[in-house]
């Protein structure tokens, strides 16, 4: 059998001692979780300013900024550029 299969035969393993509860390998990942609405406010835009600028849909913004929803580690990671650079990641999504 390959390493590949190896692995995946263990990984699958791990998983189904974590789902009973046997295990103590599992990892949990945590994403820092940006101040959205801290964010927006600071480059002094609306919600569909900020929205339209980064083509983020709004009601993906507004849910990011009520509580309701919690950006994923690439919606993060995004937001870490544009909180660095908002004019460079403005500059980038405009039509060429």
């Amino acid at each position: 059998m390959s390493s590949f299969g190896q692995d995946l035969i263990a990984a699958m393993e791990e998983a189904a001692a974590h789902a009973q509860g046997k295990s103590k390998v599992a990892r949990i990942h945590t994403i820092d979780a940006p101040d959205v609405r801290a964010l927006r406010e600071e480059l002094g835009l609306s919600q569909q300013a900020f929205a339209s600028a980064y083509h983020i849909p709004l009601a993906t913004l507004k849910g990011w900024e009520q509580g309701r929803r919690q950006p994923d580690a690439t919606a993060s990671a995004y937001l870490a550029v544009i909180a660095r650079l908002p004019q460079q990641a403005r500059d980038v999504l405009l039509p060429a």
